[in-house]
């Protein structure tokens, strides 16, 4: 009884191990507690048969040298063969290609691999998921590739479908402290802001996460392991671990559980703290290894943002005539009892256009503000060559953060960013993005070439539809606002005095 109250502690405390390069802090040695949990979790391959003939292979000799001694392709001729080896087999893909896959598919075989806790540190500078996936193969005693057969895809899509159910697992991201993590949502369903973060909960609070990010470069990790230890006072710690980039303490707070990670990177803190029944136990054991596998205190890796139903949200508007006029995403204004743009007004609401994911405000009784220019020459999409293409553009994202990030203030902030093909952002550093959903997206010229668009997970769905940080276009924006007789400005000054922090009060 005593040694199965303290396993889920243990299988959190495999992951803590703080990972030298992109994925935060991960599992060092697995052990033999969290080598029977992934027996547990182990992804069944499908019962079908296999084919009857066994499939044979170009001998391995040949095989290495030709490899070895031609980077490109070179007809050689091969070695007599029986009939059914005649024919020379297509090149295999190459390890970590998923191109092929769509986006859907590898949103899920990624939850999947997370969820089994597949996603170790790449050694070498691998490509994470070609480990995961020869990971994944190994336990299934696979032909280790890190190329996954149709039949595996498969598999892992049947698996993430099945824990989307039973679970509502999704990896998201925390908009409020931009930390990746798995989330089972039929757990913790309820979500709210938390002091530094955002807190989830189940229904009566038998089960909480709760995330946290300190943004102070004179703060030693040292003192905040500490406090941490200390605080609250009823904190009993069993199991710490301290070192030089994040720590990990574990044992009992009253009458629950309670564990807590945290990372160092860039003059800020980021973690999550975990508290949770006695009773719950078992219950909570099979997600640990999830959890674990999933965190990542500055991740890579895109992905959808995990939605809050929040009483008060924050979004950025721009002022697009000096009328009163304001575009911002539907996402900011969706349900609002009460829409206010900071230092202006209450807002009233026009049109919405559910395609593009636009929505025209208006506030009344002002006719000199400061309007955004829309360059006279953009007319379609693809008008501009330095902002489309496969060719990464550079992009500054102009938005007001949540207030939590400024400490009260209203003052735009700038993030470096990436455009990649005609829609996808990709930020420079992993940072919150809480309140920049509706931000102006600038040029290297300062040219406003759109607005930038965050998407949310649903919980019914893990595929989204667009990148979790896409663009849309200022084409896209001018044909909204002549659809409804709305002139735009051509000429302005600064651009960031049309950006407006838009204050969304629900019930």
């Amino acid at each position: 009884m005593r040694w199965s109250l303290f396993v889920p502690m243990l299988v959190l405390l495999v992951g803590a191990d703080p990972a030298p390069a992109q994925e935060g802090m991960r599992a060092g040695n697995p052990g033999p507690v969290v080598s029977e949990k992934k027996k547990n979790i182990t992804i069944r391959r499908r019962t079908a048969p296999r084919r009857a003939t066994p499939r044979k292979e170009t001998p391995k000799p040949v095989v290495t040298r030709t490899a070895k001694a031609a980077p490109t392709r070179v007809d050689v001729p091969l070695p007599p063969a029986a009939p059914s080896e005649a024919k020379v087999p297509p090149p295999e893909p190459q390890p970590g290609d998923v191109a092929g896959i769509p986006a859907e598919q590898k949103l899920k075989i990624q939850s999947a691999l997370l969820w089994a806790g597949d996603f170790p540190d790449a050694p070498g500078g691998e490509e994470p998921l070609v480990t995961a996936v020869k990971n994944f193969q190994k336990r299934n005693k696979e032909k280790i590739t890190g190329v996954l057969t149709d039949e595996q895809r498969a598999d892992l899509v049947d698996a993430a479908n099945r824990y989307q159910t039973e679970f509502g697992w999704s990896v998201v991201v925390d908009p409020a402290t931009g930390i990746r993590m798995g989330l089972p949502t039929k757990l913790v369903p309820n979500a709210r802001d938390a002091a530094r973060g955002t807190r989830w909960s189940s229904a009566h609070d038998e089960v909480s996460i709760e995330t946290f990010r300190i943004r102070d470069p004179d703060l030693k990790l040292a003192d905040l392991y500490e406090q941490e230890k200390k605080h609250p006072s009823t904190r009993k710690p069993s199991r710490t671990v301290l070192r030089d980039d994040g720590f990990f303490i574990a044992g009992m707070q009253n009458l629950k559980y309670f564990t807590v990670r945290a990372h160092r990177r860039d003059g800020e803190v980021r973690g999550f703290t975990m508290l949770y029944d006695q009773a719950w136990a078992g219950i909570v054991a099979p997600v640990m290894v999830a959890l674990a596998s999933a965190y990542s205190p500055f991740p890579e890796r895109a992905a959808p943002f995990a939605a809050l139903a929040r009483p008060v949200e924050y979004g950025t508007g721009l002022v697009v005539s000096p009328q009163g006029h304001i575009v911002t995403t539907s996402k900011v204004a969706d349900g609002c009892q009460v829409l206010v743009a900071a230092g202006i007004g209450n807002v009233e609401h026009l049109a919405e256009d559910q395609d593009s994911g636009l929505t025209l405000l208006r506030v009344y009784g002002q006719s000199k503000l400061a309007a955004l220019a829309f360059r006279p020459d953009t007319t379609t999409a693809s008008a501009d060559p330095d902002t489309t293409g496969t060719t990464p553009t550079d992009l500054t994202l102009l938005g007001i953060p949540d207030p939590r990030e400024q400490r009260g203030a209203d003052e735009p902030s700038e993030i470096e960013a990436q455009l990649i093909g005609d829609s996808e952002i990709r930020l420079r550093q992993p940072v919150p993005v809480a309140g920049l959903s509706g931000a102006a997206a600038l040029d290297a010229q300062n040219r406003f070439v759109g607005i930038m668009e965050t998407r949310s997970f649903v919980v019914a769905s893990a595929e989204p539809t667009a990148p979790p940080v896409h663009l849309v276009d200022a084409a896209t924006i001018r044909a909204f606002l002549a659809a409804h007789r709305v002139t735009p400005a051509t000429q302005s000054g600064d651009p960031r005095k049309a950006v407006v922090r838009m204050i969304c009060v629900r019930k």
